[in-house]
């Protein structure tokens, strides 16, 4: 019985592990598509939206 709960406490460590690591690599791409959007609107970007067209 301890064997079966001690196994599952280390499944558990892992798993929350893994997801932490995945969670961070999804905050980076997140950042970095961020970043790239700023980078291809450029300065002229702004000035669309307050056109009254």
């Amino acid at each position: 019985m301890l064997w079966i709960l001690l196994l599952l406490l280390i499944l558990v460590v892992f798993g929350f592990g893994f997801t932490l690591q995945v969670l961070w690599w999804v905050a980076a791409v997140l950042l970095i598509v961020w970043i790239a959007g700023f980078a291809m609107r450029g300065r002229g970007g702004g000035r669309r939206r307050y056109s009254r067209r």
